[in-house]
C-alpha cells in the first residue's frame, strides 16, 4: 500500500489533484491506516491511470464518472460527443485568436476583406496614412450602421477610384488637406469634382444610405472637422452641384 503522495507521484498527478478527484467522486476513497492517513493499492492506481488519460484527452470531470460506468457503445457514443463539442471549441478559440490577430494590427473592428485589400491599396497609390485611417474609421461606420447599404456603396467608391482619372481627383481631395481655406486651387478641384459627379450620375440620385439617415452628416462632419481647407470645398462642390 502507498500514500497518497506516492501514488501522485507514480502517475504524474499532484495530491491536489486527487484529493479533486476523490471529491468529485471519480475516485474512490481508500482505506485508512492507523493514523487516519489514506493507503492506495494497484487498482486505485490503475483507476487513477484512467481518470487521469480521459481529462487529458479533454473529457470534462462531470463527464467522466458517467463514462467510467458506460457501456462500451455508449463509450464511443459519449466520445464521439466530447469530440464535436471540442471541435466547436477550437474553432471559437480560432475565431477569437483571429480577432485578437485583428486587434493587434490596429483593426479594432473587422471589415470585410475586400474593404481590407482596397485600404492597403490606397497607401500604394498614394494616398496618406491619414486618408486611409480617415476611410477605415468612415467605412467601419457604414458598414455597423447600415449594412444592408453598406458593400454597395463601397463597390461604387471602389469603382471610382479603380478610374485612374478620378483616382487623381481623390488624391487632389487627400493632399488638399494641408492648403489654406482661401487657396484658388481648391476652386478649381471643387469644379472638376463636381463635373466628374455630374458626369458619372447624370441625373440620376448618387447612391446613398437609407433616406433621413443621419450617417452620411456625421461622416461630411468628421472630414469638415479634419481640415478648414476639406470643409470649404466640401461647401464648394455643394454649390457645384446645386447651380
Amino acid at each position: 500500500m502507498i500514500t497518497i503522495g506516492q501514488l501522485a507521484g507514480y502517475i504524474g498527478v499532484s495530491i491536489k489533484t486527487v484529493r479533486v478527484y476523490h471529491d468529485k467522486g471519480l475516485l474512490p476513497e481508500p482505506d485508512r491506516d492507523a493514523s487516519g492517513y489514506r493507503r492506495y493499492g494497484a487498482n486505485d492506481a490503475v483507476e487513477l491511470i484512467k481518470i487521469r488519460t480521459l481529462a487529458e484527452a479533454g473529457v470534462p470531470l462531470a463527464r467522466i464518472r458517467d463514462l467510467r460506468a458506460a457501456s462500451d457503445e455508449e463509450f464511443r457514443q459519449a466520445l464521439g460527443e466530447i469530440d464535436d463539442e471540442l471541435g466547436a471549441r477550437i474553432r471559437s478559440l480560432q475565431e477569437t485568436q483571429g480577432r485578437l490577430h485583428r486587434l493587434a494590427a490596429g483593426r479594432l473592428v473587422p471589415l470585410p476583406g475586400e474593404v481590407v485589400a482596397h485600404l492597403e491599396d490606397l497607401a500604394r497609390w498614394g494616398f496618406t496614412p491619414r486618408w486611409v485611417d480617415l476611410q477605415r474609421d468612415l467605412w467601419i461606420l457604414v458598414f455597423a450602421t447600415h449594412p444592408d447599404r453598406a458593400i454597395t456603396l463601397f463597390h461604387d467608391q471602389a469603382q471610382i477610384l479603380a478610374d485612374p482619372a478620378l483616382q487623381q481627383l481623390f488624391l487632389g481631395y487627400d493632399h488638399a488637406h494641408d492648403l489654406d481655406a482661401d487657396d484658388p486651387r481648391l476652386d478649381d478641384l471643387a469644379r472638376r469634382i463636381a463635373e466628374a459627379n455630374r458626369e458619372r450620375y447624370g441625373p440620376d440620385v448618387r447612391p446613398g444610405l437609407d433616406t433621413g439617415s443621419e450617417i452620411p452628416a456625421l461622416i461630411q462632419g468628421r472630414v469638415n472637422a479634419s481640415s478648414p481647407a476639406w470643409e470649404r470645398l466640401d461647401s464648394l462642390i455643394r454649390a457645384q452641384l446645386n447651380a
